[in-house]
């Protein structure tokens, strides 16, 4: 059984082959957190806990002179009862103080994991894949049930959690925090690990030491952002990406988050991710629950290479879902750096002939093509084909494009409303706002206000018809602007704190709404980029666009801190036009090629303007491609090398069967009279033997992974080569 309640002890341990988790009921109420690791098989949880009275640290149990809340590692701590730390909650109350007081009352223990109402969740497909521990705390004074949620899974070395607050009392309250997890750790001896950036520079690795104190990370963008992604590690000071423990963290959430690590004057760590409580808070009347987002919990220890196989299967397999699953993806072609705005029909379809010609499968018609979008500064909301763009509709285009042998796809940017629109003009209090005060244009647009249930099925509805109005198999949904003036002229004042919250449940539904009837499309997420990549964006589309930067170079890096958490099959990545237009850089079609290649394959870029020579090169590589994508979108990733650190990058993708594996090596600028270079590999079988690129020679897996594979020396900048390596029977 994976979940043992040992009643004696009042010990909950959950477990499977490599994990344990382990919690104990402490003087009968007190939820303490004993351990999270690596598994283990004996519990003396008396030899776990140690107690003693510390100045200025209160008692909170007038028989028990050595125990405080202070210093008792907790699993759902509260403010204001001894514990001085970051609390895991808050709620103020009818008497407007923010004191409460949770004890445990009971629990359940079943097979199969429950889903989160109007929140996206991993999932199981059978029962027996999990096991779900729920324990309930009760303030009687206040009438209110928490319900701490716990999922561990069989075959994954994940822990799912989340938190629900049930009024069962008389007065309303109101909830200012509610983080989905906290875990107090015993030591602080680790590193943390996250992920930052901008726009086009999203998910850069930084690593660095705990520090005495709070550090966090967060946004208050209305999405999860281009600036800090709802993912955080703690590492051992040792761990590499093959050795050593590792946690990591990700929220399963689109919208305003809050990551922190508090190390307290006794070394230990506290750790909690969920909604962001800056401008946050719900009012919870009788009656009425609230459910946290959940946090994904992964322990590794066999490092960071470890925990991002974990999260890549977790995520590619009971977090996505629909037909597009376990599929590899189109190789598509988006005619955005071909044409922007400046497109006829005619147009569109000589590039679509050339497109076929190459071996492209989808045809992705972008921006422009509604409305009177012949810019960015108008028809953001008035979703009707522009006839002098496209004479014949989109009908008539996608039945061209299908004709040509390809599916058709198109962008879309539905949470938007342009000024300068009819559907603004209509309803000018459909976007969020504050009456009286000014309206913020971030790219010339507004955001609507999908908290308001009439706009969300607006959407539902327009949506349903631009989707039914010609054969579509693929959708990007972009996004390309945050919240400001984050209000709503449909909510009350005292609910006003809760419009960003209410907005991400609004995009939500519209999503499953849309995709439960349009299951045959694939749709792929976007924000500027990767503005809203997070698991929240991944349960209803089941791929994001990576970054708007291109480059070459800038997507090694990119695309190398996104595999932290994230599977390359999730990952959009398009070959595009040099010089390239966020950083100038002229890099080779090749290289290009080659980094795209590490995920799902695309090109945006003028294809009119293709030679002969570039034209070969792109056959070649699409199909190469297709020899290798099942590899990338389903192999396990090794981290080789670290764009980060140097120079030169590598990457592999291993079968989980060991018979195939692809490696993808990058050197950004070439040194004189360099050393060689020994690539070791990994995820082979050590004793079987292995052809590389259809060369004769076989070399052992084991002399592959110990000693390694030479990689050539080139006197070249910005050099590419993937390597093929496939089992050999004797």
């Amino acid at each position: 059984m994976p979940i043992e309640w040992k009643e004696q002890d009042g010990v909950f341990h959950l477990y499977n082959q490599r994990v344990s988790y382990l919690i104990q009921i402490v003087h009968g109420k007190y939820l303490a957190h004993l351990y999270w690791g690596k598994r283990v098989h004996t519990i003396q949880p008396n030899s776990i806990l140690s107690f003693k009275g510390r100045a200025f640290s209160p008692m909170t149990e007038s028989k028990d002179p050595s125990f405080s809340l202070d210093t008792l590692p907790q699993e759902y701590p509260a403010f204001g009862n001894g514990d001085f730390r970051s609390p895991a909650y808050q709620i103020k109350t009818n008497d407007g103080t923010t004191i409460t007081g949770f004890n445990y009352d009971s629990h359940e223990i079943f097979q199969g994991k429950p889903q989160l109402k109007g929140l996206p969740a991993a999932y199981v497909e059978e029962d027996h894949e999990a096991e779900t521990l729920v324990i309930t705390m009760v303030d009687s004074k206040l009438g209110i049930g928490l319900h701490l949620y716990y999922t561990i899974y069989r075959e994954l070395d994940v822990i799912a959690r989340s938190a629900s607050f049930e009024h069962l009392g008389s007065n309303e309250v109101e909830i200012h925090k509610c983080m989905s997890m906290s875990v107090d750790f015993h030591h602080s001896d680790w590193d943390w690990l996250h992920l930052h950036g901008t726009w086009a520079r999203e998910r850069y690795i930084e690593r660095k030491p705990l520090i005495h104190g709070k550090q966090s990370i967060s946004s208050a963008r209305g999405a999860s952002s281009h600036q800090h992604n709802p993912f955080f590690a703690l590492l051992s000071e040792n761990a590499t990406e093959e050795y050593g423990e590792t946690y990591g963290v990700s929220l399963v959430y689109s919208g305003n988050f809050q990551a922190s690590i508090e190390v307290d004057s006794f070394e230990t760590t506290r750790l909690s991710i969920g909604i962001n409580p800056f401008h946050f808070s719900w009012l919870l009347k009788p009656g009425e629950t609230f459910q946290t987002p959940e946090a994904l919990m992964v322990y590794s220890a066999d490092g960071l290479g470890g925990m991002s196989r974990t999260f890549h299967r977790l995520l590619r397999t009971r977090l996505c879902r629909g037909m597009y699953r376990d599929k590899t993806r189109p190789i598509l072609f988006n005619n955005w750096e071909a044409t922007r705005f400046d497109f006829t029909e005619n147009k569109l379809k000589d590039l679509a002939v050339i497109a076929a010609n190459l071996g492209i499968e989808l045809f992705v018609l972008d921006d422009g093509w509604f409305g009177h979008r012949n810019n960015a500064k108008s028809s953001l909301g008035d979703w009707v084909a522009d006839r002098k763009k496209l004479p014949q509709g989109l009908n008539g285009l996608a039945e061209y494009i299908q004709s040509k042998g390809m599916k058709f796809g198109l962008w879309v940017e539905p949470e938007m409303v342009s000024p300068d629109s009819d559907l603004y003009r209509k309803h000018p209090d459909w976007c969020l706002h504050v009456p009286g005060r000014g309206r913020t244009l971030s790219r010339n647009q507004l955001v609507l206000d999908l908290s308001r249930e009439d706009v969300c099925n607006w959407l539902i509805d327009t949506f349903t018809k631009v989707f039914n109005s010609a054969s579509i198999s693929y959708v990007k949904w972009d996004m390309n602007r945050n919240m400001t003036e984050a209000a709503s002229a449909k909510l009350p004042p005292e609910r006003q704190k809760e419009t960003a919250h209410r907005y991400m449940l609004g995009i939500y539904r519209v999503l499953e709404t849309l995709m439960k009837r349009f299951p045959k499309i694939l749709f792929e997420s976007c924000s500027g980029g990767g503005g809203r990549f997070d698991p929240g964006m991944l349960y209803y589309m089941p791929q994001t666009w990576t970054s708007d930067d291109t480059d070459a170079v800038e997507r090694v890096k990119i695309q190398y801190g996104t595999s932290m958490v994230y599977p390359a099959i999730t990952m959009g990545a398009h070959v595009s036009d040099v010089p390239n237009h966020q950083v100038g850089r002229i890099t080779p079609l090749q290289m290009r090629c080659h980094v795209a290649m590490a995920a799902n394959l695309g090109f945006e870029m003028n294809l009119a303007r293709l030679n002969k020579k570039e034209k070969m090169i792109i056959k070649r590589e699409i199909g190469f491609y297709r020899q290798i994508m099942d590899l990338v979108c389903f192999g396990d990733l090794y981290r080789l090398l670290d764009p980060f650190k140097g120079t030169d990058s590598a990457i592999m993708y291993a079968a989980s069967d060991q018979t195939r594996a692809v490696v993808f090596y990058y050197k950004t600028l070439a040194m004189p009279n360099p050393p060689f270079l020994r690539l070791k590999l990994r995820g082979l079988n050590s004793l079987a033997k292995y052809q590389i690129n259809n060369d004769e020679r076989l070399y052992l897996g084991d002399e592959l992974m110990k000693i390694g594979l030479t990689i050539p020396l080139v006197k070249s900048d910005f050099f590419s080569k993937v390597y093929l390596i496939q089992q050999m029977v004797d």
